[in-house]
């Protein structure tokens, strides 16, 4: 670098000596000149150019020192940053590695202690093999109800079953699994979350079994035939797939390998499939419990897929699935929450209070639409739908039963409905209680009542050459027409022992067809002891009031 530095230096000397020369020659040339141009005042202009370079050059050389400083900076301060994430990063796996391991243990320390082979179950042979199948169901079970054992040896052996299936990827034995299973679904949904991730792709395993939720080539006889067992796969598919959404839902934001992209569109894929199935359906007939429209609604959320599909369409299906009660859940997953405010005023409309007051209190709308008075519309409404028409009086006493059903099965809605959200202070519950009491009062002593409640059968007109008899003047039966003062109509001639066999009969029949006062009055003989306590107490209208 010094070398070349004189190097330059040695130039410009030359350079200047030569300038000066050819200056001093032109200088000879022209002659005096009183404007002539002083060669040290060119010799100065050139000193102050070199200057002026030199200062721009080292303002330069300032700066590049400048750069590099900062650029050192910030390569230590990233460093400094990847050793932290590498060290939290390091810190949860080790954590998580302490997890599987206690897990494990557990499971270990568990198995010793009950009489359990899980690995028969894994025997499916339809021959010989067939009683060598583990049958977990409680029913079954060789130990007691009652034994504490019974519940951990049956956790134990449905997690390593649901484990097994997910490990193998295998799609149909999970969900048979679960089907033959359905009577522990509340045990099973986090089981299966659990079991889903020892799967090497959960999220494709979910999507294998739903395969099956539309058969293939369905016709309305292969519907009907399988209608039962279908019903059951779909409500499993649902449970695999709310247990999927836990899964990803406590899963790493950051693990891409749960929920890829290619994963989705497959998803994408099958719901546009599913949407042309319910297209044709009438998903409006199962009256707010369509499974299907919660299976499409479930897939969306699950995947993540809704911003996929139209919002209005997605209300759609969201009122097809209102009473169920994972509908509100369903509505926010799938990115409806502005929308709720008008799907609540379309429930309270179609008379389904119920339904919207569960979707107030999870959106906290309670200030737009107070619950209390909907619960208290709905059991008018319900009160109202049940009173009785007097048109038929044939009928008259199994109507009222039916009645009398429908208002309790509502009242007893309304009263879990008060005790889950805490009502009592608007609404006590003395009155709904003393109603419910009153009513299955009314029904045990109706079963009491044996064949006197069921409905008396009419006899066949008579033709109109068929030969009749008198009544029989003797026998209770005719002390009862004695006794009302009635005129027994012609009875036929097959039947004409029935007053004497069936003392009830004919005062019965009359009083249905011609209802007087003295139907209550009548004697013992004629009358069921239950009659008067049936019509006058047991099956009151349900017009009291207990709002």
């Amino acid at each position: 670098m010094g070398d070349m530095e004189q190097d330059n230096e040695n130039n410009k000397e030359t350079m200047i000596e030569q300038l000066a020369q050819a200056f001093v020659e032109l200088e000879a040339r022209n002659g005096a000149s009183e404007d002539k141009v002083q060669w040290v005042e060119i010799k100065q202009h050139f000193f102050d150019l070199e200057m002026l370079l030199n200062k721009k050059n080292e303002e330069l050389q300032a700066k590049e020192r400048e750069y590099e400083e900062k650029q050192l900076e910030t390569n230590t301060l990233l460093s400094q940053r990847k050793a932290a994430v590498t060290s939290k990063e390091q810190d949860l796996l080790d954590r998580l590695q302490e997890l599987k391991d206690a897990a494990v243990a557990s499971i270990v320390e568990a198995r010793p202690n009950h009489e359990t082979t899980p690995l028969e179950f894994f025997v499916y042979d339809d021959g010989e093999n067939q009683d060598n199948k583990v049958n977990s169901s409680p029913e079954d079970s060789p130990y007691k109800s009652g034994e504490k054992s019974e519940g951990v040896a049956t956790e134990v052996t449905s997690h390593l079953e649901l484990k097994f299936f997910c490990e193998k990827m295998d799609a149909n034995g999970l969900l048979d699994y679960v089907v033959a299973h359905k009577k522990k679904v509340t045990v099973f949904r986090e089981e299966i979350s659990v079991a889903l991730e020892s799967a090497t792709d959960p999220a494709r395993l979910v999507l294998d079994l739903l395969v099956g939720f539309y058969p293939a080539n369905e016709t309305t006889q292969q519907k009907d035939t399988m209608g039962a067992a279908l019903q059951g796969k779909r409500k499993s598919s649902i449970l695999i797939l709310e247990a999927l959404a836990s899964l990803l839902a406590r899963a790493n934001p950051g693990a891409d390998h749960l929920l890829n992209p290619e994963t989705k569109q497959q998803a994408k894929a099958m719901a546009d499939e599913w949407r042309l199935k319910l297209a044709s359906a009438d998903i409006d007939a199962a009256n707010g419990h369509s499974l299907e429209a919660e299976a499409f609604l479930q897939l969306l959320s699950t995947f993540r897929i809704a911003s996929e599909f139209g919002e209005e369409e997605l209300c759609k299906l969201v009122l097809a699935v209102a009473q169920n009660r994972s509908a509100p859940e369903l509505c926010r997953s799938v990115g409806l929450t502005h929308k709720v405010p008008g799907l609540v005023e379309i429930l309270i409309n179609n008379g389904k209070q119920i339904a919207a007051v569960h979707f107030i209190q999870l959106f906290q709308l309670q200030e737009s639409f107070p619950p209390v008075p909907l619960l208290r519309t709905y059991l008018k409404n319900q009160r109202r739908n049940s009173q009785v028409k007097a048109d038929n009086v044939r009928d008259i006493a199994t109507a009222k039963i039916d009645a009398n059903a429908q208002e309790l099965a509502a009242l007893k809605i309304v009263i879990k409905c008060i005790e889950e959200y805490d009502f009592e202070s608007e609404h006590p519950l003395d009155t709904l209680h003393k109603r419910v009491h009153q009513l299955e009062k009314s029904k045990t002593e109706k079963r009491r009542g044996g064949e006197f409640f069921k409905r008396p059968q009419q006899s066949k007109r008579p033709r109109p050459n068929e030969r009749h008899f008198p009544p029989r003047s003797s026998g209770r039966g005719g002390a009862s027409a004695v006794g009302t003062g009635r005129q027994i109509p012609p009875v036929r001639t097959a039947y004409a022992g029935a007053a004497d066999r069936y003392p009830h009969y004919s005062a019965v029949a009359h009083e249905y067809q011609v209802p007087q006062p003295s139907i209550y009055t009548q004697p013992a003989s004629a009358t069921p002891p239950n009659y008067g306590r049936y019509i006058g107490s047991s099956l009151q209208p349900s017009h009291q009031h207990y709002m």
